[in-house]
């Protein structure tokens, strides 16, 4: 049967009507996926386009582009008077940049690696950390030490200690310990707004390592508070406390457990100093067992600090079992890669600590 010509349109339009309500034709928009390197990279860069007195210094972190290419292109965007290269004297280019900051400039203190602020130390604690509370509040301080932190691979004893415990232990500074790009990226930023000294401890092997990040995080004005944790994965029966590369960890290990029906709580610290006791206490109060997790060692550490202040406060009564603390080896690092590998947590450390915890065998 012949089929007039307004049939035909109105059918096409119904059919046009049908597709556009069922939309399976259309995909979901690809979410964004940048390292962390460059995630510090765009950081610093919108932060020494917004303001006039940030400026970097350290070794190799212009005409090379960073030991590590966290500032690759900036030394051609911003030129020597604000892309510095120094002499390798970190006691000397630490001194200059907490001078800096003293001036009214706002300098990001780029270590090659946290184990030489080890020659910077004293300008770090005792110039930067302690002048503002020295001067009555008179002299602000605000400066940005910042590199990696902690274990890389096959760089032995003097090249692999974790400097987040170090660092906290000293009232005046701000220590941050970012894990995913997001992290990495808004805090950064943060710290570099901020008035006070801020250690910014990053971790070499996460640099590659590529996160997704919200259409959010991509704005300039995106920054993430200092001193406030983030629920990586919602969970009932235990938490587990972690910063920098082990909250990857703690994840996977997650994973691993949700399929035995043990659901696990993740927070991913962020800072280390000021701490975020709060976050934790509410997801203790929740689960009723913690595990922390973290790569340095177990004297006087992260984790320790962590179970001391659950103790001391009110989510202890909530406990049904002593909190398990998951740590680096209490040596120096070793050199031979299954002796380091064995020196560090491992998921399955993090997976036997959750089990005894809750007493499975």
């Amino acid at each position: 049967m012949a089929l007039s010509l307004k049939s035909v349109l109105r059918s096409g339009r119904n059919a046009v009507s049908v597709l556009q309500r069922q939309s399976f034709h259309r995909s979901a928009p690809a979410a964004v996926q940048v390292t962390v390197r460059d995630a510090l990279n765009q950081a610093m860069d919108e932060e020494l386009e917004r303001d006039d007195r940030v400026f970097l210094l350290g070794e190799e972190v212009a005409q090379y582009d960073g030991a590590y290419k966290v500032s690759r292109g900036l030394w051609k965007k911003y030129g020597d008077k604000r892309i510095i290269d120094t002499p390798i004297s970190e006691m000397g280019f630490t001194g200059i940049a907490v001078g800096a900051a003293m001036a009214g400039l706002r300098p990001i203190c780029e270590f090659m690696t946290f184990n030489f602020s080890m020659q910077a130390i004293d300008q770090v604690i005792n110039s930067a950390a302690k002048t503002y509370y020295m001067s009555a509040g008179l002299q602000a301080v605000p400066i940005v030490f910042r590199g990696p932190n902690g274990a890389s691979a096959g760089v032995a004893a003097q090249h692999s200690q974790c400097f987040a415990a170090w660092y906290a232990h000293c009232p005046g500074l701000k220590v941050v310990s970012p894990w995913s790009s997001e992290d990495a990226k808004g805090l950064l930023k943060a710290a570099i707004r901020d008035d006070n000294p801020v250690v910014f401890l990053e971790n070499e092997l996460l640099y590659g390592v590529p996160f997704e990040m919200s259409d959010e995080s991509q704005s300039k004005d995106f920054v993430i508070p200092i001193g406030k944790a983030k629920i990586e994965r919602q969970g009932t029966h235990v938490t587990l406390v972690s910063h920098s590369r082990f909250v990857g960890h703690c994840l996977d290990a997650a994973a691993v457990l949700a399929k035995e029906g043990i659901e696990c709580e993740v927070i991913n610290l962020r800072t280390i100093r000021p701490m975020d006791v709060e976050s934790i206490e509410a997801s203790v109060m929740k689960t009723n067992h913690l595990v922390t997790v973290e790569g340095g060692w177990p004297q006087f550490g992260v984790g320790a600090e962590i179970c001391a202040r659950i103790m001391e406060g009110p989510a202890f009564n909530y406990l049904d079992a002593p909190a398990t603390r998951v740590t680096g080896v209490d040596i120096p690092m070793p050199y031979a890669k299954i002796l380091e590998d064995n020196s560090l947590p491992q998921i399955k450390d993090i997976i036997f600590s959750v089990k005894k915890t809750l007493n499975i065998a």
